[in-house]
């Protein structure tokens, strides 16, 4: 489970600079998107939230590595700006603010959605269900035998 969470985590860093960077490049990104996304991981066992597969660990953090990344190693040879490491401090602000932008975006985003299924259906299922198992509160059937 482990490597394969690692592998996702270059894939969701690479994408952003997949048309900009070469393979030296892809592999800095890459294995240091391992360790950013392992040390999120790790962060969010210690701080105790519920993150269902490790998604914003992996994608998140390796998503917004990618993007500050290719600010900073964007190779001019490949097409595009250069990025930092190639003599284009700008290119890395940019990315910067873009990546701020969407955070941004997205938060609000997040919050309308939960306060809009919040007072409709709702979020938790009741106590007795959690109880019962919700496999058979909700669905009538058993999801794993005993």
């Amino acid at each position: 489970m482990g490597a394969a969470s690692c592998a996702i985590a270059g894939l969701a860093a690479i994408t952003p600079a997949a048309g900009y960077v070469g393979v030296p490049e892809a592999l800095v990104i890459g294995v240091t998107a391992s360790l950013l996304c392992y040390g999120a991981i790790l962060l969010k066992v210690k701080l105790g939230y519920d993150d269902s597969l490790d998604a914003f660990g992996v994608h998140g953090v390796g998503g917004l590595w990618g993007v500050l990344a290719t600010g900073i190693l964007a190779n001019p040879a490949y097409g595009g700006h250069a990025g930092w490491f190639f003599g284009n401090r700008a290119q890395f602000v940019v990315q910067a603010q873009m990546a701020m932008s969407v955070a941004a975006f997205s938060l609000v985003a997040t919050v309308l959605l939960f306060l809009v299924v919040d007072k409709t259906v709702g979020f938790r299922a009741e106590a007795k269900d959690e109880d019962l198992g919700l496999d058979l509160s909700q669905h009538g059937e058993e999801g794993y035998g005993a």
